[in-house]
């Protein structure tokens, strides 16, 4: 068993100086090979992709679309309907807003989700310690009627995370960043 030690010492003795001196050799042959590969002309920036224009639509579809509608002719240029308005700018404080609101109305809804199941169950301990028909009657109503509120509640819950996934739709489908919808 010592031997073994041993030999796996001296191997690792052997090992760490070789592959030290490959990387060092490396290194050498890297600079060399920077020095005889000629310069780049242009180094690109994102300066210089600002201040190319941004790219236009399909140019054929308006009018590829006219012509099978039968609507215009295909060297007609398409008229813009001036009646409508411009579209708001859906940048990421729109979509970032549209999420956080509906993220936020979530929030709170379960908050009184919470809170509503914990007044059934005060109401549901009230109830039985109760002897009176008369309040037990009226304890009872209340709680009907907390019961209801949250059955209300758990659908406005379950229709907001449908509204969530229908705007990560919309966002996916618009080529939103999906770190705009954090």
């Amino acid at each position: 068993m010592k031997l073994s030690k041993r030999l796996f010492a001296v191997a690792l003795l052997i090992a760490v100086p070789a592959s030290a001196q490959s990387l060092g050799e490396l290194a050498k042959r890297e600079q060399a090979r920077k020095k005889t590969t000629p310069a780049a002309k242009k180094t690109y920036t994102n300066d210089d992709l600002k201040q190319l224009p941004p790219p236009s639509g399909t140019p054929g579809k308006a009018t590829d679309d006219a012509a099978k509608s039968g609507d215009a002719k295909p060297s007609e240029p398409q008229k813009v309907d001036e009646k409508k308005p411009a579209e708001a700018a859906k940048d990421e404080a729109y979509w970032r807003g549209r999420i956080t609101a509906v993220r936020e109305d979530i929030r709170r809804n379960e908050a009184f989700k919470d809170a509503l199941q914990s007044r059934i169950n005060g109401l549901t301990a009230d109830f039985a310690a109760r002897d009176d028909p008369y309040q037990r009657a009226k304890i009872a109503d209340d709680r009907q009627k907390a019961l209801a509120e949250m059955a209300r509640v758990s659908e406005d819950i379950e229709k907001m995370k449908k509204a969530i996934s229908d705007i990560e739709e919309e966002a996916r489908r618009a080529g939103v960043p999906p770190g705009w919808l954090r």
